[in-house]
């Protein structure tokens, strides 16, 4: 399955960190013990003092194939050499179609249009921004309202940091955009603790947009956003039967559902998409991640043709939605997800996340007699693991076992405030299944 081209030797490491604001980072704490990475291989990191670290997260739920994939690589030298850059508007590139359809192909039917775009939070805000213009194609043009969820994240551009609902991650950034309103999370510790896969309980969650229709009116709301996996939150799965309802009350009141899959696409759930796991049909699908195996910045949009067509009136000449990127659709980047597609297709990653789904939850479940170890949550390769906070230091402890994890277990795993986030490739085999838990449980200890 893994490629065994030799990985390459360590950089040198620069005696100054000052000048690099590094994003979403304690910066002070880490510049006084840097955790630095070298170089990857397959299921591992190389720090650059030569330790081997085994990645429990997929590097930032992006590297599902795995690190050093020599196809990939080759591919984007490839494309370099061949054409560096064109520019996406009014020009096009073969491969920018010949990805647009083989990921239409991947998606639920009538999910066959791509916008492209470079990250997942660029691809939050276009789907936005294009369900705002669609209801101005309608004569709609009150829906202006958008709909997020508590507990929720969608990049951090102005429209995805308004519709997110992570306070931290909004606080400081004043009243962001106006007609905003939040659906409630659907997590109850009391009631779901310690579930494998979707919890019984909490459909009944979805309900609420109803509250949210009767209070603004469901002339004014344009669309709602969630993730079907709430994963930068802490790993929340999606109550049973909750997104087959938030659809069925978005399509009574013409209200347009967006599902954000910067995370859950490309196999991290056992499907191309969870949409598909789901059997619930969204109106807009946005991707980043997975598309290029986190080996270029790439994002997207995926549109229902009735969305889509609604746009192509008007002078042919006059450019249908005055939206992009100077960066859409990338050809070094088109060439990373070609090479990435056809990765997953020919080891069948989607259906190997999918065999081994159950196996990494009994796996991890075992980790609940651990001290402070408060609920574990799972669903396809994904898992939380939540600690007791310390007294008056909320997210120390979480932070403390990142610590642990790279500097004294050879461990990468994410964390969420004091929440332990293990995402691992799709390639990861039972015995490093059985590594990472291990590794894990020293961690928990360590931080006890």
């Amino acid at each position: 399955m893994l490629d065994k081209s030799p990985r390459k030797t360590a950089v040198n490491v620069p005696n100054d960190l000052a000048a690099h604001w590094m994003p979403f980072t304690a910066n002070r704490a880490f510049k006084k013990n840097p955790r630095l990475l070298a170089g990857a291989k397959d299921m591992y990191y190389f720090t650059v003092d030569g330790r081997k670290i085994i990645d429990a997260a997929a590097g930032m739920w992006c590297c599902n194939a795995g690190h050093g994939r020599s196809q990939i690589a080759e591919a984007i030298g490839k494309q370099a050499a061949a054409l560096d850059y064109a520019p996406p508007f009014q020009f096009g590139i073969p491969q920018a179609f010949e990805l647009a359809s083989r990921i239409a192909d991947l998606a639920p039917a009538g999910l066959d249009h791509v916008f492209f775009c470079n990250s997942g939070s660029e691809a939050a805000d276009t789907a936005l921004k294009i369900a705002l213009a669609y209801h101005q194609t309608q004569g709609q043009g009150a829906r202006t309202r958008l709909i997020g969820r508590e507990r929720g994240y969608h990049g951090v551009g102005f429209g995805g940091t308004s519709v997110g609902g992570i306070v931290n991650n909004r606080k400081m950034f004043g009243t962001l955009l106006a007609g905003v309103d939040h659906l409630p999370h659907t997590y109850d510790r009391d009631k779901q603790a310690f579930t494998k896969g979707e919890p019984e309980y909490g459909a009944h969650f979805a309900d609420e947009l109803e509250r949210l229709v009767n209070l603004h009116g469901a002339s004014t709301i344009a669309a709602v956003i969630v993730e079907p996996m709430a994963g930068s939150t802490g790993v929340l799965p999606a109550p049973k039967g909750y997104l087959k309802r938030l659809r069925d009350i978005t399509q009574k009141h013409g209200i347009l559902l967006i599902f954000d899959e910067v995370i859950t696409g490309y196999g991290r759930l056992g499907f191309a998409f969870a949409a598909e796991r789901y059997g619930v049909l969204p109106d807009m699908l946005t991707f980043a991640k997975g598309i290029t195996n986190g080996a270029a910045p790439m994002g997207g949009v995926l549109v229902r043709d009735t969305i889509h067509d609604a746009f192509m009136s008007g002078p042919e000449h006059m450019v249908e939605l005055t939206h992009g990127y100077t960066y859409s659709a990338h050809p070094i980047a088109c060439a990373a997800a070609l090479a990435t597609l056809d990765i997953y297709r020919d080891e069948k990653l989607f259906e190997r996340a999918r065999m081994l789904e159950p196996k990494f939850a009994d796996a991890v479940m075992s980790l609940r007699s651990e001290p402070n170890v408060v609920d574990i949550r799972t669903v396809g390769l994904t898992a939380g693991i939540d600690l007791a906070s310390r007294p008056d230091l909320p997210g120390k402890r979480g932070f403390d076992a990142l610590n642990s994890a790279f500097h004294d277990n050879d461990l990468m795993l994410r964390i969420a405030g004091d929440t332990l986030a293990l995402t691992p490739p799709l390639i990861v085999s039972e015995d490093q299944i059985g590594e990472i838990v291990g590794k894990v449980a020293k961690v928990i200890r360590a931080v006890a």
